[in-house]
């Protein structure tokens, strides 16, 4: 025996068709609900959706499971008969997190959740705490970087379904790794999404990059909140994910007393408690807004941290110079600075990127409300060719760059590879089964490079299966040359973190940087620790405090003379004066 329930506020007639029988749903109650019992039903029983005349059998929006890809009948899924090895489990604090993103697909050759279980061990001895998965919801195709989800409560099949992302979860706390869980909240796929015949889950009175806004405040809004809430508890209830990332949430359009973000922060908070397990809850933001970190105490929607592109920009325009998109907001090392002291750069001036004033200061806010990184999968995915820093600035600036990144006061995020300066890409790829989509995607692509300069030819096709498989790690290289180099600086780096304190202090009016726009370095005084980088052509000369001693550097120099310390261009050196 089954219950099925549905949210179909417009229809008048709803069925429900379990194998090839129908059955007639009752209803709508006075939210438009509609449900059925079906006494011959159960897991793994195969259903889909009729309303009213349309003779297309549609899938449960809430479906958990999608055997046959996303346009296919839904599959009965009971979320107990897991069998879970993780009872003691508990999350390390965010505040001492070393996070990881990963894309299943292209992290190991199987490309899969069980192939991927294969690497705990590697990421478990190289430092990392908390893995990042990008979005695993079931999306249009069998390869995509996952932000194209159409069924958002079901694992996609081609990695493994329900069952993998379990035994992958379990797996990852068996070696003492968390889970973060990436979520798209913002938009659906253009492919294989049927919610639009169920009810008002868009609204066409708000534009987004993505085309109508998710409706979070007009009629029938609170059933489309519920239905985001309940998938993000779901994920953490009974996929005992640890914690969840949320893409874009400047996409939303929510002027509710009670905005979206604070409703589900609260809720969160709710399930934790009723778990004992701790929750966190991450935002990908665009606004420059503290009040998306701020508790809802102080004000704030409640959100546990947030990734700060603003230190990225400011960061990788060191490397790299480059005029394009929001990068000509950035390329002054004092804004590397402020970012390193103030999180925001962007905190009320002008941006002649967006034509306006933008942001405001993180007045009082921890440093590890934020996320610090050099490459993620859109700073790198987004390029035309997909490269990463190693490639772009050479392996001594990348390897400055992770200094930074790792001795930063910020919750350091690493994306898949980089710690050993992988060859291989990262681009932009999608398996988009509807023709007219998969050529309005390649051409897409091809215009929004054309305005930079890029010929036709210099722009991946994202719709073959060629510009997936390039974007494949090659796991040989971790333990080759530079490659075991890199792999090497960043195992140090993280060993350090680990166990100072200094590094682990948030307190961003402890930073105290002094660095030079002419000279291109700097000097970042983190209490018992003292980091210098020279990213300029010419040697940089450091004074060097009584008692302080290198514990880390990034290349071979002559060492310390008289105080001073010497630093070759593209150079970084951690100095410690706390006990061994």
């Amino acid at each position: 025996m089954h219950e099925f329930a549905v949210w179909a506020p417009r229809a008048k007639r709803v069925s429900v068709k379990v194998g090839d029988r129908m059955h007639a749903m009752e209803g709508p109650d006075e939210r438009g609900r509609w449900k059925a019992t079906v006494e011959d039903a159960g897991p793994g029983s195969d259903y889909g959706f009729l309303l009213d005349g349309d003779p297309t059998v549609y899938p449960d929006p809430r479906s958990a499971w999608q055997p046959n890809g996303v346009h296919g009948r839904s599959r009965v899924y009971d979320q107990a008969a897991y069998r879970w090895h993780d009872e003691s489990w508990q999350a390390p604090p965010l505040a001492s997190s070393i996070q990881y993103e990963m894309h299943v697909g292209t992290f190991t050759p199987g490309g899969t959740l069980a192939s991927a279980i294969e690497r705990l061990d590697y990421l478990a001895e190289l430092g990392v705490t908390h893995v990042e998965l990008m979005p695993v919801a079931a999306f249009a195709g069998d390869r995509g970087w996952g932000y194209d989800g159409v069924d958002l409560y079901a694992v996609a099949e081609h990695y493994g379904g329900p069952d993998g992302l379990k035994r992958f979860v379990d797996g990852c706390h068996g070696h003492g790794l968390a889970v973060i869980l990436d979520v798209v909240y913002n938009h659906f796929g253009p492919v294989g999404n049927y919610t639009g015949k169920f009810g008002p889950y868009l609204t066409s009175s708000h534009c987004t990059p993505w085309g109508d806004a998710m409706n979070l405040e007009e009629a029938g809004s609170d059933e489309v909140r519920r239905f985001f809430l309940d998938n993000a508890l779901m994920w953490m209830r009974d996929y005992h994910i640890d914690g969840l990332r949320l893409d874009a949430v400047h996409g939303f359009v929510d002027r509710s007393a009670v905005h979206f973000l604070e409703q589900l922060s609260a809720e969160i908070e709710a399930l934790a408690a009723t778990l004992g397990r701790r929750l966190v809850l991450i935002a990908e933001s665009d606004l420059n807004d503290p009040r998306v970190v701020r508790p809802r105490e102080a004000g704030g929607y409640g959100m546990d941290a947030q990734w700060s592109d603003d230190f990225h920009h400011a960061l990788f325009s060191i490397l790299h110079r480059e005029e394009l998109g929001y990068y000509r907001d950035f390329g002054a090392f004092n804004q590397l600075v402020k970012a390193l002291t103030q999180a925001f750069v962007y905190d009320g001036q002008y941006s002649k990127y967006r034509g306006r004033r933008h942001g405001r200061p993180a007045e009082g806010l921890s440093a590890h409300r934020f996320l610090g990184y050099i490459q993620t999968h859109d700073q790198v995915g987004n390029r035309v060719a997909g490269d990463r820093v190693a490639q772009i600035a050479g392996i001594d600036a990348a390897k400055v760059a992770a200094g930074l990144v790792l001795t930063a006061p910020f919750v350091p995020l690493i994306f898949q590879g980089e710690e050993f300066a992988a060859s291989t890409p990262f681009l932009y790829f999608a398996d988009h089964d509807d023709a007219e989509m998969a050529k309005a995607v390649r051409e897409g692509r091809r215009r929004e490079f054309a305005a930079f300069g890029f010929s036709e030819q210099e722009v991946p096709d994202p719709e073959a299966r060629a510009t997936f498989e390039r974007s494949r790690l090659q796991w040989q290289e971790a333990g080759e040359g530079r490659h075991q180099e890199m792999l090497d600086w960043y195992r140090a780096l993280i060993h350090l973190r680990r166990r100072s304190a200094a590094l682990n202090d948030g307190d961003l009016g402890h930073v105290k940087v002094l660095s030079s726009e002419e000279g291109r370095w700097l000097a970042m005084d983190r209490g018992g620790v003292l980091v210098l980088a020279n990213l300029g052509r010419q040697d940089a000369s450091f004074e060097v405090p009584e008692g302080f001693r290198v514990v880390v550097i990034s290349r071979e120099i002559a060492g310390m003379h008289a105080g001073k310390i010497a630093l070759p261009a593209d150079t970084l050196a951690v100095l410690s004066s706390e006990p061994e």
